[in-house]
């Protein structure tokens, strides 16, 4: 059975499945029909990774979502950072112990739901809960963000949905670990130094293509990933009239390239919150490749600003509200 018509624009409603209340009561009754029948509803640890096909998608990933959340990897063989990532996730389900489900869609044998899910490049990692997709992040990010990631999205599923997780049966063999890839060749620190020196002297480009050339072999590497997201921002900013950005901004609530560029300004001006909440009710108002737009900036300013900033922590939560 070929997946139903979806069409990306932040969450959107899947066909398949009910509504997000009706998902909610069923999920309701398949715990409560477990309990009855003892906690039939167990699954062992190697239940908790799966891979997933365009035939069996409605059944793995639509209908599983009305119980836990589904969170997908995009891969492929060829694809390098798919291979830090996905050893990475597959870890984690494990640890999170039914807290979700992660559901691995090889893109090359899977061109329709890589197509239907609208996914630009790979490693792309989406979930679904109660039959509703997200957009979580794109590329091999590090590891405290994406268990960042997983905790806003199990809370929202719990909060919003009920889904509390699956059971895990204990005495089940878990699933073979996946090999931990080497840690690349470095060191790096020759190129960092050159990223910086490149800032100091104002050469925005260079800076950046520094930062990338160490992500390129070390895509999980922290350091460069915050010097590239700023690199990027100071670059975007040059040689904007702040004035006239703002007085757009203002004059143009809905205009979203307008508030993208005066959230960019609060930033580079020290207004955090003023930068985050600006693009988080440009998303609530907006759908579509807007609502997308002024997504992805804002995670992009939170790279800017670092993980481990509470104002970042409160403002992904911020984003999850609006999204759902």
């Amino acid at each position: 059975m070929q997946p139903r018509n979806m069409s990306m624009s932040g969450v959107v409603d899947l066909a398949a499945v009910k509504a997000a209340q009706e998902a909610k009561a069923k999920a309701e009754q398949t715990r409560a029909e477990n309990a009855r029948r003892g906690g039939g509803g167990a699954v062992s640890p190697a239940g908790l990774v799966i891979d997933v096909d365009e035939a069996g998608f409605e059944n793995d990933v639509l209908q599983r979502s009305t119980e836990v959340p589904v969170v997908i990897d995009f891969w492929a063989e060829w694809c390098e950072p798919c291979k830090q990532l996905s050893p990475l996730l597959e870890r984690l389900a494990v640890e999170y112990n039914g807290r979700f489900v992660l559901a691995k869609i090889d893109v090359d044998a899977n061109q329709m739901l890589m197509q239907q899910f609208g996914v630009q490049g790979i490693p792309a990692v989406f979930a679904v809960v109660a039959g509703q997709a997200l957009p979580l992040f794109q590329g091999a990010s590090p590891e405290p963000e994406i268990r960042q990631v997983l905790d806003q999205l199990i809370a929202v599923g719990e909060q919003r949905f009920g889904l509390t997780g699956l059971t895990v049966d204990a005495d089940a063999e878990a699933p073979e670990a996946a090999e931990e890839p080497e840690e690349p060749a470095g060191p790096y620190d020759a190129l960092l130094e050159a990223a910086v020196q490149a800032l100091d002297a104002g050469d925005l480009g260079g800076a950046v293509q520094a930062y990338k050339n160490v992500l390129a072999d070390d895509p999980g590497n922290t350091e460069a990933t915050l010097g590239l997201a700023q690199a990027e921002l100071l670059q975007r900013v040059q040689g904007m009239d702040p004035q006239q950005v703002r007085t757009e901004a203002a004059e143009k609530p809905a205009d979203v390239p307008a508030q993208i560029a005066a959230a960019d300004l609060d930033l580079v001006g020290g207004h955090v919150e003023d930068a985050f909440g600006r693009l988080v009710e440009t998303v609530k108002r907006t759908a579509g490749e807007d609502r997308n737009a002024a997504r992805v900036r804002l995670l992009e300013l939170f790279e800017v600003v670092g993980a481990d900033d509470p104002r970042v922590a409160a403002a992904r939560s911020a984003l999850a509200r609006a999204l759902f």
